[in-house]
This record gives structure tokens, sequence and C-alpha cells, in this order.
């Protein structure tokens, strides 16, 4: 079945063309409060059996939550099939930044991420991923007009740029002046390095921050914990992300998950900043939040923050991200993975 969080207000309007036009705004307006199409109450009844002959009445359902002791929330959502897919809330100054899922599962292998344990199962569609933003922007008491969700990151589980259509008509839907409006300057994209829609992405006219999982000051060792890297080589990946940000005039971010004794020596430091030139970037260093069937250890605090102080040194941006919901299995794809083994037991 369709899901109507996937259609523009235009597109509501060439579904609804034999109502009244007032009709879909209000169809619109119930799904963008995260309503299911039976919720939306002021609605002919005539009207929502034939939505919901048609349309999934919800897209996704809040399955499990969890708060961390520093407030941070995970929650895990159950999709229309069944289904889990997985979100982070993290409480800032700013407001509140939502991470969202792209995908269920991951088919990049990444060696320190829990995404694609179980591989791909399959992509989300645009009102699955905005669907995830506008339930936790009602749990939080959130509307269109007094929105509470301030950023998005599509950082979840899932590559964004493995199912690119469905992610860029999602950043089109969640930025429109019609809906929640959130602006592509609030929103940023994390990809693993799939140079061809780097080049493509740059030509879509969003302004979203890009960010680059980059973990790896050269080829061979990237290559050791990312087979992406083995089909695009690093300085490949380099030039593509420098010609976004040339184009875009948009700072990159570069994510280094800190991997004990891998990538994480001060001489590394030194290579990775030789490798990072011309073009606006900052590198977000991340002691890696260990997951245990990969059989990695992160970095501890005090040499992440030695590694940020060698790059700097180097003339190269770098902060060290404050780790976030560790005590609720916080790294992409845990508490999914948790949740699938415990069904399976």
């Amino acid at each position: 079945m369709k899901i109507l969080s996937s259609l523009s207000l235009e597109e509501m309007g060439e579904l609804l063309k034999d109502q009244p036009k007032f009709r879909a705004r209000q169809v619109y307006d119930g799904v963008y409060h995260g309503k299911a199409i039976s919720e939306i109450s002021n609605l002919p009844k005539a009207l929502k059996e034939r939505l919901l002959e048609e349309f999934v009445d919800q897209p996704i359902k809040l399955f499990k939550r969890l708060e961390s002791s520093d407030g941070t929330q995970k929650f895990v959502y159950e999709l229309c099939d069944g289904n889990l897919i997985e979100g982070v809330l993290m409480k800032y100054k700013y407001g509140y930044t939502l991470c969202v899922s792209t995908q269920v599962g991951c088919r990049m292998g990444c060696k320190f991420c829990a995404s694609g344990l179980d591989g791909l199962v399959r992509n989300l569609e645009s009102g699955e991923i905005l669907s995830q933003v506008l339930v936790i922007n009602a749990l939080l008491g959130g509307t269109i007009k007094d929105r509470k969700i301030t950023n998005v990151v599509l950082m979840g589980s899932g590559e964004p740029f493995d199912n690119y259509d469905n992610v860029v008509k999602f950043l089109r839907l969640v930025s429109s002046a019609d809906g929640i409006n959130i602006s592509p300057r609030n929103i940023s994209i994390s990809t693993c390095g799939l140079v061809d829609k780097i080049e493509k992405f740059s030509g879509e006219n969003l302004d979203v921050t890009l960010t680059i999982s980059l973990h790896a000051p050269n080829d061979e060792i990237r290559k050791s914990i990312m087979p992406i890297a083995s089909r695009y080589s690093y300085s490949e990946l380099i030039e593509a992300t420098r010609k976004y940000a040339l184009k875009t005039r948009r700072r990159v971010v570069f994510e280094y998950a800190l991997i004990k004794g891998l990538n994480d020596s001060l001489s590394q430091a030194d290579e990775l900043a030789s490798q990072l030139k011309g073009f606006p970037l900052h590198v977000n260093l991340i002691p890696l939040n260990p997951v245990k069937e990969r059989g990695l250890d992160g970095s501890s605090k005090k040499h992440a923050y030695a590694f940020m102080a060698r790059l700097e040194k180097c003339g190269v941006s770098a902060t060290v991200r404050r780790t976030m919901g560790e005590d609720i299995e916080g790294a992409c794809g845990q508490l999914r993975n948790k949740i699938l083994k415990e069904n399976e037991d």
C-alpha cells in the first residue's frame, strides 16, 4: 500500500481534486501533525474510508523508547510491514536534533557499525523517513507552526545515497514551507562515500551539510574497515567532496571514528591533515561506540583530544564529539539488533 506522507501538498491536491479545495490541506495538516488517517477528526467518514483503501493508516508506530542518563532518547519504530528501524533524539542548547534512518538494515558492511549486521532488508519510502520526524515532533508537543524538532541528521540505519530518490524527495518534503519547514541548512546527510551520488547530489540545489564517514587517513586502512573503499578510491572521494563544498559554498564535515590501534596514532593525524586541504571542512572525531559483534575498541577521550590537537596544529578544524546514549545502545543499529536477537530466542 502507499504512504500518504510521501505526497507533497501539490500532490495531495491532485489526489483529492474531486473534493473541495480545503480537503487537501486538512489531510495534509493531519498527516503533518503525526496522525494516522483514522485519527484525522475533521474528515468525512467516506473520505477516510477511501484513503484507507489506498494508503497505510499509519506508516510507523513507536515500538520502544529508551532514555539515557544524559537525556538522549533512543526510539525503535515498527513499520507497517513489521520491520524495525531506529532513531535518536538529542537535546542541545539550540533545540532538538533528530537522527533518522533511511533503510531497514544496510548493505555497506562497515566493520564498526551494527546497522549492517543483517544486511539490507529494504529501502524506506520518503514518507517513512518523514514520518519519523512527524511522530517525534508530535510526541514533543510540536505542531506544524510550533515545530519542536530544529535539526535533522540522516545518520541512522542505512546509507542515504543508496536510497537516493527517496532521500532527495524526503529532503524536499521536510524543508517545504507548506509543511514542517526545516531549513536545509539545519539538515545533515551522512554518506560512507558513494562518489557518483555525491556528484549527482551537488546538482540538486539542496543546501544541506554533507557529512563524509571517512574514518581513515588512507586507502589501505579505509579498505580494511569499509568495503565501499574498494569501489571508490580515497582520492576520488576527497575530490568529489571538495567539488561539493566549492559548488555549494557549504562546509563539509568528515566523521572520523577513532579505533584503538588502527587509525588513531598521531602520525595518522598528520597523514589525515595532509589529505584535507583546499576547501572549507571540519573533522568530527568520535571515540568509537563499541559494537560487541564487531570486536573493535574505541580510543580513550584523552587520546582523542591529543589527536584533535595534532590536527589543529596542522591547520585542520576539529572537535571531539560528545558521546551520547552509550547506556541505551546508542550506536546505529545496536538496539534494533538486540531486539531482533531477543525475538529469535
